[in-house]
């Protein structure tokens, strides 16, 4: 009876260190997730505001009777990938950066460097959509009152996941068959001259059909997580090649792990991140859900080989490759487009041209 009586404090000193250690890495795992929320917010709030600025832009260059233009924002520019990307490949064919729309080449180039330095860090911490469909996700397992989103079966997951790549594929080949003389035609053609207005107003008139599609993807995020980032982006799909490349990964230490396989259930990507002592895997984004889940300290952490990284510093060195990139490129005079607002008002009041319509149509 003495022994168990003399053993009540250490017992009882064992569950307060440990209750502490839950207790702190609770704090720790909340600080976690409100550092991304904030970078995701921020960022997004961010592109509203260039929307509405851009959306005053177009408004008034499509009035004839307006006296001038309003400040047209070149981070815009960041909503035309495929005319960024052949920005980049024209910029490294010919050694000149192209004017009509540099800062969308400047950005996809940005995001490329992110992906090779944080892996899918756009993706997690940075993209819009991204954080829409988090959010979607998030309304669909407090509607349906599920712990998890639906998983589908792999003979139907594995041939979807596909579909992004394929996706890829097809640019990746039109780019080639078009070759470098007809990618540097394309970027100074009457149609890309006005992309970006084009964009704006498929949205502000958008039909019945584009209503349609744009509801089946966000009720497939709602039910799916991540459903037009897993299947169907292939941005992504080219941010998780160049990632591959990338020094940081998710590192998990064996010795310590308990397999508890709550890594796994929170993974959006559905990696065995349990049984992986590195995830190399195109499909990581560096949320940090699987580190943020893990009860046991210090047995799963996201960085390179010899240096861990914390979730602030992760957002830091994102958002910093995007501030580097768009400051530079201001300094160095290829920010902003060449189009002056004389030339943007033509080309909008011709919109219905058939010269405007795509090159490939």
């Amino acid at each position: 009876m003495s022994n168990i009586t003399s053993r009540l404090p250490v017992v009882q000193m064992q569950k307060s260190a440990h209750s502490y250690f839950q207790a702190s890495q609770k704090r720790s795992n909340s600080q976690a997730m409100q550092w991304r929320r904030a970078v995701q917010i921020g960022f997004t709030l961010f592109n509203i505001l260039i929307g509405i600025q851009f959306y005053r832009f177009v408004h008034a260059g499509l009035d004839s009777t307006a006296d001038g233009l309003p400040y047209r924002p070149p981070g815009i520019e960041g909503w035309l990938p495929i005319s960024g990307l052949m920005g980049v490949i024209d910029w490294f064919a010919t050694g000149t950066l192209n004017t009509i729309h540099p800062a969308a080449t400047v950005i996809v180039l940005a995001i490329l460097v992110m992906a090779v330095a944080m892996r899918k860090a756009f993706c997690s911490w940075l993209c819009p959509v991204g954080f829409l469909s988090e959010y979607l996700a998030n309304l669909g397992r407090w509607m349906l009152k599920r712990k998890r989103s639906f998983l589908l079966q792999r003979w139907l997951d594995y041939p979807l996941l596909s579909l992004k790549y394929a996706l890829l594929g097809f640019f990746l080949w039109a780019f080639v068959t078009m070759g470098t003389e007809g990618i540097a035609a394309f970027i100074a053609s009457p149609y890309n001259r006005v992309s970006d207005v084009k964009m704006l107003l498929f949205f502000v008139n958008i039909g019945s059909v584009g209503l349609t599609v744009i509801g089946i993807l966000m009720l497939g995020s709602v039910l799916i997580e991540g459903f037009w980032c897993r299947y169907l982006c292939p941005y992504g799909a080219l941010l998780g090649l160049f990632s591959m490349f990338s020094p940081v990964k998710i590192r998990r230490k064996a010795e310590t792990c308990i397999d508890c396989g709550k890594c796994d259930r929170v993974c959006p990507a559905r990696l065995p991140v349990m049984s992986k002592t590195s995830i190399m895997s195109a499909e990581c984004t560096g949320c940090m859900n699987c580190v943020i889940s893990c009860p046991v300290k210090d047995t799963l952490e996201i960085g390179t080989a010899k240096r861990k990284l914390s979730p602030l510093q992760i957002g830091i060195i994102a958002v910093s490759i995007m501030i580097v990139f768009s400051l530079g490129a201001r300094v160095l005079g290829i920010w902003e487009s060449g189009l002056t607002d004389e030339e943007y008002r033509m080309h909008m009041q011709r919109l219905e041209s058939a010269e405007y319509g795509h090159p490939g149509s």
